[in-house]
């Protein structure tokens, strides 16, 4: 399934601090994450992710350092800040909000439930 490019833009931010809340990671490991919790459904390029990883670094919600992977390669390693766990909490909760209007909306117009996802 295509997923909508302002859907992808909607949701990135909040993946990626979602992803980096669960843990530190470091870029390739943030897309195998999207496309896992995804059901492979979402697929990310590099240059779609590393230009929003330096956005988020510059804003002050993340953090990066260099660190060496288990084979000795170096990566560059992110975690989230508190004030990304707040953009995070804040943005989260403007999603719920948006997210029960579209099922009201849909429900009131009479367009069946979603299917369960494929991964659930």
């Amino acid at each position: 399934m295509h997923i909508d490019k302002d859907l992808v833009a909607a949701s990135a931010t909040l993946l990626v601090l979602g992803i980096l809340a669960e843990g530190e990671s470091y870029g390739y490991a943030v897309l195998k994450r999207v496309h896992e919790l995804s059901g492979g459904q979402i697929e990310w390029t590099d240059g779609m992710l590393y230009p929003l990883l330096h956005r988020l670094e510059r804003s002050g919600y993340v953090t990066a350092s260099w660190g060496t992977s288990d084979v000795g390669r170096r990566r560059k390693h992110y975690a989230i800040t508190a004030a990304g766990r707040n953009v995070l909490a804040e943005r989260r909760s403007q999603w719920d909000v948006v997210a029960h209007a579209l099922n009201a909306v849909w429900q009131n117009a009479g367009l069946p439930p979603s299917p369960a996802p494929r991964w659930a």
